[in-house]
């Protein structure tokens, strides 16, 4: 070996050491092509040269060249069908013969990275003192050691790259997510509330029927809305419909619609479903639909169609499911008491909601969030809770769960004299005298009659102002007066 090839040999072992010194970071890929392109021309004295990255479905990412046509389109024509065949399975080719204008030679090396091929590294015109010469077959072995550590680099960069897109994407979805779930009501800071927020996060792009599971009063509602609204429906429309609230004949007809005609004097009315159509249907307490009711709604899920109660004519539906329930399915599916090809096409996404008792942390932050909301509403300043107040919020099991401490709140803003809420406005719901003396607590009804009674006095009996600061409208109030017998107790002195 003659001492200028010696010399040679050293500068390439050089150029490939310092590359990969270079390029062991992370750096952005255009950055990379760029200086592989450099490295590669003036180590093997090329007077053109192109470096191309190519995406997986072969479209070209990056392009940087000299005295070349910056295209990968155009390298792989002068390849030739052979050539790039080779190139392919990871071979450097030479290119005795490339189109006009390009030069007398053309040597090619695959960006090779774990089998596949992200890019290629050419270069033409090889110059020496007395004119141009070939590139040897030392030089294709260069170019191809060369255009192998470049591959990694690139690799490297697109993988950092991605984890950070995904990572913004994360941020970005947590982020928006927590929005919709405060706006919804949904506030915690606890491990099952982050693994349920997590679950709803993942689940909610999808078009998947989700079953919510948890206590009265958990929030399996707000859950649905959340999902909802963190889904591709969101700019449809979000209909809700309680199967316990109904009796049978009604609830069929509030599901599947109705067709004119069916009785003296029923016009056609839309379920429903089809009301839902575009955005989400959400039933709770899905437990309680009869056998009946159970395999219409089994026929509707699984072939998108339904008929309105004494229709024909089968209706294409577009709607996203959503149910919820306290009972236990699975139980009522060995007793025969629901259809168990129904439950399997519902749970294909199970999200529990655990009770409050099980996630007191949150208590505080819940209860910051019902003092902000009810504050607002009312038009007070802002109210806080005092110590002794907190305090006996946190040693409270609230059986009544988030919708028992919501309506606490907001009892207390509304009677509280000032922006602090003692313990003493804890009181005058009749709740905290039941906790301290270790009675049975209140139940939901009661403390909602009593909550009433006390807005309609504080307001002087005008029902209009009552609704606005139970934030209800009038028409719920009434029902409710009417369902807890108010109008006469008012009158009586309740």
């Amino acid at each position: 070996m003659t001492r200028f090839e010696c010399n040679w040999r050293e500068l390439q072992l050089e150029t490939l050491v310092d590359l990969s010194l270079s390029m062991g970071g992370v750096r952005p890929e255009e950055e990379l092509v760029e200086e592989l392109l450099q490295r590669a021309i003036s180590t093997l004295d090329a007077r053109s040269g192109i470096v191309v990255t190519q995406y997986a479905d072969g479209r070209e990412a990056f392009a940087r060249a000299v005295g070349l046509r910056q295209s990968l389109d155009v390298l792989k024509r002068q390849l030739g069908e052979n050539a790039r065949e080779a190139v392919l399975r990871g071979e450097a080719v030479r290119v005795a013969r490339p189109e006009p204008g390009v030069g007398s030679e053309l040597i090619v090396a695959p960006m090779l990275w774990q089998g596949n091929l992200i890019g290629m590294v050419a270069l033409a015109d090889k110059e020496s003192r007395s004119g141009r010469i070939p590139f040897s077959d030392e030089d294709l072995r260069f170019l191809r050691s060369l255009a192998s550590i470049g591959a990694a680099a690139v690799w490297t960069s697109r993988t950092v790259a991605a984890i950070e897109r995904d990572r913004q994407r994360l941020a970005e979805e947590n982020l928006a997510l927590t929005d919709v779930a405060e706006k919804e009501g949904f506030v915690g800071e606890s491990p099952p509330i982050r693994e349920m927020l997590d679950l709803v996060r993942r689940v909610a792009p999808t078009d998947v029927s989700v079953m919510i599971r948890g206590e009265s009063g958990a929030g399996k509602e707000r859950v649905a809305r959340m999902i909802h609204s963190f889904s591709q429906r969101a700019e449809g429309p979000f209909v809700p419909l309680n199967c316990a609230a109904l009796p049978e004949s009604l609830l069929e007809a509030e599901l599947f619609g109705i067709e004119e005609g069916v009785a003296t004097g029923v016009s056609r009315r839309l379920g429903k479903i089809e009301l839902a159509a575009g955005g989400t249907v959400f039933l709770d307490e899905v437990g309680d639909l009869t056998p009946t009711l159970q395999a219409k709604l089994l026929r509707v899920v699984q072939e998108r169609e339904l008929e309105r109660l004494g229709g024909r004519v089968r209706i294409p539906v577009d709607f996203r499911l959503i149910t919820a329930t306290h009972r236990v399915l699975e139980e009522m599916v060995e007793k025969g008491e629901f259809r168990r090809d129904l439950y399997y096409r519902l749970k294909v996404v199970v999200i529990t909601l655990p009770p409050l008792r099980e996630r007191l942390s949150d208590i505080p932050l819940l209860a910051h969030h019902f003092l902000k909301v009810f504050s607002e509403k009312i038009g007070k300043p802002e109210a806080h809770l005092s110590r002794d107040a907190m305090e006996a919020l946190m040693a409270y099991s609230f059986p009544g769960n988030v919708r028992e401490l919501e309506n606490i709140i907001q009892g207390a803003v509304a009677l509280s004299a000032g922006p602090e809420i003692t313990r003493q406005d804890l009181s005058l719901m009749g709740w905290d005298r039941t906790a301290a003396n270790g009675a049975e607590p209140l139940a939901l009804q009661d403390l909602e009659r009593r909550h009433i009674v006390r807005i309609l006095e504080r307001v002087g009996g005008n029902r209009r102002a009552a609704a606005q600061l139970l934030g209800i409208d009038r028409s719920t109030l009434y029902r409710k007066m009417r369902r807890y017998a108010l109008t006469d107790a008012l009158r009586n002195g309740h």
